[in-house]
């Protein structure tokens, strides 16, 4: 049986509101990150997570730590506390942003490669008309 686990952690980082949302499916760990812009209250964000979680890109999967044995209830208290505490991301996610990143980094330098290729071969087909008019005496 496949265990997916989701995880929305929502800070300020200057000067903006970033969610980071964090999924975990079969052991692998891909994140997804969206500017609110302004605090966004808790019903917006309920309301963003219903109307666009399926139109978020996430980001190619990282292998991430998933532990099963079952845990102490104290214990589990005490890690959400400190948690919700705790402001920012965890490496993982930093790390599967990152990917995320270059993937989009290279994806626009091909494309803007292949742009500049099809204008130099333009130009080069414009001048070979221009020269061809030339030599017919136009």
């Amino acid at each position: 049986m496949d265990k997916v686990t989701n995880k929305l952690t929502v800070f300020f980082e200057e000067p903006f509101w970033i969610g980071i949302f964090e999924r975990i499916e079969n052991g692998s760990l891909s994140v997804a990150k969206v500017t609110f812009g302004a605090e966004p209250k808790d019903y917006e964000v309920y309301d963003f997570v219903l109307n666009h979680y399926y139109e978020l890109r996430f980001s190619p999967s990282v292998s991430g730590a998933v532990s099963k044995k079952p845990r102490n209830p104290k214990r589990v208290q005490r890690e959400v506390k400190k948690q919700l505490s705790n402001i920012g991301i965890g490496r993982k996610s930093q790390q599967a942003l990152k990917l995320q990143q270059e993937q989009v980094k290279t994806e626009r330098k091909q494309h803007s490669q292949e742009q500049k290729e099809a204008e130099s071969q333009r130009q080069y087909e414009m001048g070979q008309q221009k020269k061809k008019d030339k030599h017919r005496g136009r």
